[in-house]
């Protein structure tokens, strides 16, 4: 299978390997922006069942399907309360001793052997090598039902409605009542991929993916990258799955969140393969949350070039990378009065009826955290505190005003599975 070419190519570049910063799958914006967008979404979800399971003293059992490298262990075992005193030294919901097994299934032995290599120690987790295209495998359905069934970065993309429907459907007939269901798909609207936009609400859409952001920009040219085909969804392609799924097994589910990932740190807003116009956001985001580095913020522009045909799109996309950049722009104008001033901020204007509550709120942290720049010294503020901090900052402003329809990169629906 070409997908599975294309994985063992990546993983071969020796940049699918963790950790790394700057460049890379596992870069700063996978794990500050995309991995905590993921998990702050699942939190009220996971919350509720961990609960259900310690009234019971029962423990949790965990299906990843698709898990590559076995990242979605991670990414579970990190999900931290929704709500949390500062003082508390753990805020992570699940613990080590409340895991009963976590199950990961891939059909790419490459990459289940990166996440055997990495998880050797831990006797609580299992990694099978699968075909999951024809639903649950047998390897699958004769085991426990399991808590939580879960899906990251696009698995359930490889799929046509159909094979989604038989696959969500086995899944609802295995697991019991109160389980979560996590089905991860790209979106069909993400600005990095605007060339490909399409009206068509009917209609399976497909786009040739390529991983070539795993390259360095200078390396692009030198490869021949293969690619592959992931379908493109909105929520209510993802609806329609879902009630099918439903009447096949006769089993109802409770939609209880979508959400759009990564907006602004699309993959492919630093290649440009399908949008010429896009600024390298990724690329920037990346800069602003490595240690020791300072980000020339005058790159970080956020401008939307509008598509023919899309006006719902384009208003939304014009507003939501209008209130990015009066963030930037008050964060440069921030720093360049408090070194003129000595010290001092001219006055800020967030008054502005235009202006949404969470960049006002993202003007006044900024402006507070500037001005704790004496208070520690012999340091770069600006490289470690100003510009993560306006990376966070950017991040919550995306998930504030994202609509959980299919503008992000990724686009994921929360269920639980009534029986």
């Amino acid at each position: 299978m070409v997908e599975k070419e294309a994985y063992s190519q990546a993983a071969g570049t020796g940049n699918y390997e963790k950790p790394t910063g700057l460049f890379g799958k596992y870069d700063n914006a996978r794990r500050y922006w995309e991995d905590q967008i993921t998990a702050i979404f699942l939190a009220p979800a996971l919350e509720q069942l961990v609960l259900r399971k310690n009234k019971n003293n029962e423990k949790l059992r965990i299906l990843d399907l698709g898990c590559g490298s076995g990242d979605g262990y991670e990414l579970l075992m990190g999900v931290r309360k929704s709500k949390s005193m500062i003082a508390e030294p753990s805020t992570n919901i699940i613990s080590p001793d409340m895991l009963e097994v976590y199950i990961g299934v891939d059909i790419n032995e490459d990459l289940l052997g990166q996440a055997e290599a990495c998880h050797r120690h831990n006797s609580d987790l299992e990694f099978i090598c699968a075909d999951i295209s024809e639903g649950l495998p047998r390897s699958i359905s004769d085991q426990e039902p399991f808590d939580v069934y879960f899906t990251s970065y696009g698995t359930l993309s490889h799929f046509y409605d159909d094979q989604n429907a038989k696959l969500i459907a086995d899944i609802f007939r295995h697991a019991p009542q109160d389980s979560i269901f996590m089905g991860d798909w790209l979106g069909s609207h993400s600005y990095e991929w605007q060339d490909l936009w399409l009206n068509a609400p009917d209609s399976e859409q497909f786009m040739d993916y390529r991983i070539s952001y795993i390259f360095p920009e200078e390396e692009r040219g030198q490869h021949e990258i293969s690619a592959f085909p992931l379908k493109l969804m909105t929520r209510d392609k993802i609806k329609r799955i879902m009630d099918k799924a439903s009447r096949e097994s006769e089993v109802q589910f409770k939609a209880l969140k979508f959400f759009d990932r990564s907006i602004i740190v699309g993959r492919h807003t630093d290649t440009g393969d399908y949008n010429p116009n896009c600024v390298p956001y990724r690329k920037l985001i990346n800069s602003l949350y490595e240690v020791n580095n300072r980000t020339d913020l005058n790159e970080l522009k956020f401008k939307y070039s509008s598509h023919t045909g899309f006006e719902e799109l384009n208003r939304f996309f014009d507003a939501f990378f209008a209130h990015c950049a009066v963030l930037v722009k008050q964060t440069v104008e921030m720093l360049k009065s408090y070194d003129e001033h000595k010290a001092i901020i001219e006055d800020i204007h967030v008054k502005e009826k235009s202006l949404l509550n969470p960049v006002k709120d993202a003007i006044l942290s900024m402006r507070r955290l500037i001005y704790q720049h004496e208070s520690i010294e012999n340091d770069d503020f600006r490289a470690n505190m100003i510009e993560p901090h306006l990376a966070y900052l950017l991040r919550k402003i995306e998930i504030e005003l994202q609509p959980g329809t299919g503008v992000g990169h990724g686009l994921v629906g929360l269920f639980e599975i009534k029986k």
